[in-house]
């Protein structure tokens, strides 16, 4: 492949090859975060060598930065840096599209069959696995970020306010931040900045870095953005209310899920610790065991774990239909919810692209991510916790005392079964170090074996 420059290319790479390799790529995209981007690395970098390996990185130490999925934001930047803003939606597009459409089965799977021996038998076996997947997500995490007993105490603080006070999940974030912020100033090199070891140069690609798509950032060019964003953002949300009402389970979804589109950082794991905590406990969309549920099906199919919403919006909208054929109820919150989770990162990166060598170099900002890197670890720390006592325990109370909430496991609901698999999926990850499919898979059979069994 001979160089390629702006002048004589619009598209680097051939448009239609290009949506080929991201429809590949949307079909592997299992295992996380983690996995999803060593798997774009994989594929972008080392075997088609459309990007260099300091250009990856950079790409992906902006996305960090971004509330939302940083893989599938990471999509749409290489998207775009390969193909302008159509290679971008299209990346960005296909990125969760067989999710989207796995989760649809499922969820219609779960409402009209969950009852069956089978399909409960299924959830018996996932719900230990993901909490075992949760537990080594910590695990991971606290190696790499908390190296110094302060990150360590904003961990334990995030965990201790969320798990015993319910401070939610916005201002647990926000705090953090502004302690890295302050812990920068006194101490400058307490916080390192946030993003990953440095690259080495790495297979040499063969679109050079500055042949890669650019735009002249102007006023213009933002307002037009920002503009048609905001319109596409909210118009069904919109439509919503002028068709079913405000107080409609749709506008309900469809606001709650816009909301936390942008106050997302942290992966999905720590945002799902809100979401649990205000669709289940405030909104009662669902249960907190259904809400483990959730998640086990959002791990076990294509796509960012943060598609576990729709499955959310499903289960509350199919219960509060509104009118409307209870099926057809779900799949629509579904859409809508998927819709105002997924636009605004279309919108973080066409808007933001042409500014990240500024905010890259921007101390302050990655100080502050350092901090709410910190936290993170608490965040999923408490959804372990979570996921355990709705796994481990048929039922929980709620204990308040003060300004204390605890919600605490009823020991005579043991769960002997559970508990066994949640076992073995632990030994699998620590010490076998599956990978999640595998655990996934082999916890699956084990909970459809166990059901069938009675």
């Amino acid at each position: 492949m001979p160089p390629v420059t702006q002048r004589n290319s619009r598209h680097l790479v051939g448009l239609g090859e290009a949506t080929r390799t991201w429809g590949l790529i949307s079909i592997q995209t299992f295992g996380g975060p983690a996995g999803q981007i060593a798997m774009m690395h994989r594929i972008l970098v080392e075997q088609k060598r459309w990007l260099g390996e300091r250009r990856f990185l950079h790409a992906l130490n902006y996305c960090m930065l971004l509330p939302g999925p940083e893989a599938q934001q990471l999509a749409i930047y290489a998207g775009w840096l390969l193909n302008g803003w159509l290679g971008g939606i299209i990346a960005g597009v296909l990125f969760v599209l067989p999710g989207v459409v796995a989760l649809l089965a499922l969820s219609w799977v779960y409402v009209t069959h969950g009852d069956t021996q089978l399909v409960a038998g299924l959830f018996l076996g996932l719900a230990p696995a993901v909490l075992a997947i949760v537990a080594y997500a910590v695990w991971r995490l606290r190696q790499r970020v908390l190296h110094h007993r302060l990150l360590l105490g904003i961990a334990v603080a995030a965990f201790v306010a969320l798990a015993l006070f319910g401070v939610p999940f916005p201002v647990v974030v926000l705090a953090a931040g502004l302690i890295g912020w302050w812990v920068h100033r006194r101490w400058p090199d307490l916080i390192p900045e946030s993003g990953h070891a440095a690259a080495g140069d790495g297979p040499q690609p063969l679109v050079p870095d500055d042949a890669l798509h650019s735009a002249r950032p102007s006023r213009r060019r933002n307002t037009t953005i920002l503009s048609l964003g905001l319109v596409l953002w909210a118009a069904p949300v919109l439509v919503a209310v002028l068709w079913a009402g405000r107080q409609s389970v749709f506008v309900e979804q469809g606001l709650f899920f816009a909301f936390t589109a942008l106050v997302t950082f942290g992966g999905a794991y720590a945002v799902l610790s809100f979401v649990a905590q205000q669709a289940v406990g405030v909104f009662g969309w669902l249960t907190g065991g259904e809400m483990v549920k959730g998640l086990a099906l959002a791990e076990s199919t294509p796509g960012p774990l943060i598609m576990v919403v729709q499955f959310v919006a499903f289960l509350g909208a199919y219960r509060s239909p509104g009118g409307l054929d209870p099926v057809v109820a779900g799949v629509l919150a579904s859409l809508l919810v998927t819709w105002v989770t997924f636009v605004p990162c279309f919108l973080f990166i066409l808007l933001g692209a042409p500014y990240v060598e500024r905010l890259r170099g921007n101390t302050t900002i990655t100080a502050a991510l350092g901090g709410v890197t910190a936290a993170v670890v608490g965040v999923i720390a408490n959804l372990a916790v979570y996921f355990a006592s709705h796994t481990l325990f048929a039922q929980t109370r709620e204990v308040v005392a003060g300004p204390l909430q605890v919600e605490l496991p009823v020991l005579t609901s043991f769960q002997a079964p559970a508990a066994a698999i949640a076992v073995l999926a632990l030994l699998l990850v620590f010490w076998r170090g599956w990978s999640t499919l595998r655990v996934l898979g082999l916890c699956a059979l084990l909970g459809v074996g166990v059901g069938l069994l009675g």
